[in-house]
């Protein structure tokens, strides 16, 4: 069995299925040890020719040996088969509902996780707990409650009945018992910290894995695959290693306890055997005490597997607490309201803010004013801390009370759920899922229809591709949408934002991918459909941004300027440096065209 604070409420949960089939394993156990009894009639019948049943001596005869034999023993298989059925269903199916709560629960704690955690623990370390420690957690949680019950009810019958028969030579066959218990509780912290090792080695090597699947078209232009496989080679051998000593030390349990089995065996024979030679036992006894002890083999085996299993649940569950006792760091405040009817009004008050993991502060003293409705650029060099303002915007981390509004309240006192739906978001790196280009476009509208996908398509001018495509918006895109190129699947981002037709617009860098006339076509577009709606774009070239109606020019953390882009040009020296030099960077680069 396992326990801890993450695991012991399915106990009580579910503790009428458990009882049930406990309920049904003490059947099955208590008729088991009707077998034995049975054994000693047949052969006492054989060898005497007369058997006692119920303290009453009679000929061992067919009647008898159907009547009181066969008859009873096909009672004992058909309750055995019902029983076994029942408590399979209650354990297992139990142990199964158990894995799928507990991963509902681990999905939906990682999605309120902020964005800091899934930038120190990788994907495919969160993967290996939702796959191979949820597994053991299932199996540890059903097996176990098996395993606990049987071993304690059917061997302390077995032994009860055991110890009836003769007193001395139970205690000599319970001499090896007690040191297999013994051993096998010190092993049992030997591979639970093994398996701790062995799911550790998973961990590294999934995500080994998995990022070197997502970055393959890198690994290929820089033709790395033989440096790849050398260092997967390697977590391979690792992984394999912390395998096989897991495995030497499990096996090492195993054949200890058949040792021990073996052992108290040639005891119950030779002691036995003296007994029927003195005639302090006959033949059919001596079977009926070797069948009680074949039937404490199984808890004697379950126990090694317990501490096994239990070895390994430790483990396992130690991994999953920690993902769920991570704290999630950017939450609601008790009690803060919805944000209603947003306008898109948006104030930066003396913000500065550092990220957590952060050396320095990445904004300073950050202070402006859009109004709703408002087409604004920001602009700066790379650093400057563009996209840090739309992470605090989305609260994607916390910030300071009184340094950021909307519409003119404080961030932190109404609830990250409105605020996040306020907004409509292009990302710089842009991610489409596994599925097709409508449910990709449509993914922030539940009830989009076919025409406002397509409405959103042409308004980021990605209509034509869609369509030129063989199964047009029904095509399956690849993962991370690598069956498009990059500027479609830009295009195709700003598509699934428009169609949100939220009051706050932010696009992140999300023309660069794409060429000026195509961009220009998309600004267009979105002059004419944000009509009265705020826009935030954060871009590279002056060009993108210039018709807006005012720029924020960021330079090391700091607002440098706020205005249009004319003001901005005559006022600023760092603005008109940065124009001047993309406008002789285009000129160079068109005369060498």
């Amino acid at each position: 069995m396992i326990f801890g604070k993450y695991i012991n409420r399915y106990y009580l949960r579910h503790a009428p299925a458990l009882l049930l089939g406990i309920l049904a394993l003490l059947m099955v156990d208590y008729i088991q040890l009707l077998v034995p009894q049975l054994y000693r009639l047949v052969i006492n019948g054989v060898n005497l020719g007369q058997v006692v049943v119920r303290g009453e001596t009679m000929p061992f005869t067919k009647e008898v040996l159907f009547q009181h034999v066969c008859l009873p023993m096909i009672w004992i298989v058909l309750f055995m088969v019902v029983g076994r059925f029942l408590w399979r269903i209650c354990f297992f199916g139990t142990s199964i509902r158990v894995q799928a709560d507990l991963r509902e629960k681990m999905f939906d704690h990682s999605r309120r996780l902020s964005q800091q955690y899934y930038q120190v623990n990788k994907v495919g370390n969160l993967m290996s707990l939702y796959t191979n420690d949820l597994d053991t957690i299932q199996e540890c949680f059903g097996d176990g409650i098996l395993m606990f019950f049987d071993a304690l009810v059917l061997g302390l019958l077995a032994l009860y009945r055991m110890w009836c028969m003769d007193r001395r030579m139970t205690m000599l066959a319970l001499i090896p018992a007690a040191f297999m218990f013994a051993i096998g509780t010190v092993m049992g912290k030997t591979m639970t910290k093994t398996w701790e090792k062995r799911q550790q080695a998973f961990s590294d090597l999934s995500d080994f894995a998995q990022e070197n699947f997502s970055g393959i078209a890198v690994i290929k232009a820089f033709v790395k695959e033989l440096k790849e496989l050398i260092a997967f080679r390697k977590l391979n051998k690792d992984n394999e290693e912390v395998n096989v000593e897991y495995t030497r030390i499990s096996v090492l349990l195993e054949v200890m306890v058949t040792f021990f089995v073996e052992s108290v065996i040639c005891v119950i024979l030779g002691y036995g055997g003296y007994l029927v030679y003195k005639g302090d036992f006959n033949a059919g006894q001596l079977v009926e005490y070797i069948g009680y002890f074949e039937a404490i083999v199984w808890p004697i085996m379950a126990v090694s597997m317990l501490i096994e299993k239990t070895s390994r649940g430790k483990a396992s569950l130690n991994r999953i607490t920690e993902l769920l006792d991570a704290p999630i760091d950017v939450a609601d405040r008790a009690g803060v309201p919805d944000l209603e009817n947003p306008k898109g009004g948006i104030e930066f008050r003396d913000l500065t803010f550092r990220y957590p993991d952060g050396e320095f502060d990445v904004l300073k003293n950050i202070s402006f004013t859009i109004q709703p409705g408002e087409s604004v650029g920001i602009v700066g060099k790379t650093g400057a801390g563009k996209t840090a303002l739309v992470d605090l915007l989305l609260r994607t981390y916390n910030v300071p009370d009184g340094t950021l509004f909307v519409d003119g309240k404080d961030v932190n006192g109404v609830s990250i759920h409105s605020v996040r739906q306020a907004c409509a978001y292009v990302p710089q790196e842009n991610f489409l899922f596994s599925d097709t280009i409508a449910h990709n476009i449509a993914f922030g509208v539940d009830d989009a229809t076919p025409e406002d996908i397509e409405r959103a398509a042409s308004l980021a001018d990605v209509r034509d591709n869609i369509v030129d495509f063989k199964d047009g918006y029904e095509t399956v895109l690849g993962e991370r949408g690598v069956t498009v190129s990059g500027g479609q699947k830009q295009r195709i981002s700003i598509a699934r934002a428009l169609l949100k037709d939220a009051p706050i617009l932010i696009l992140d860098d999300s023309v660069s991918a794409v060429d000026t006339r195509t961009e220009k076509i998309i600004l267009d577009n979105l002059k004419k459909s944000r009509a009265g709606k705020t826009t935030l774009l954060i871009a590279h070239r002056i060009s993108t941004v210039e018709g807006l109606d005012k720029i924020i020019f960021l330079e090391d953390g700091k607002v440098e300027a706020v205005g249009p882009h004319d003001r901005l040009y005559a006022s600023c020296p760092e603005y008109r440096k940065m124009v001047d030099l993309q406008k002789l960077e285009d000129e160079v680069g068109g005369g060498n065209a």
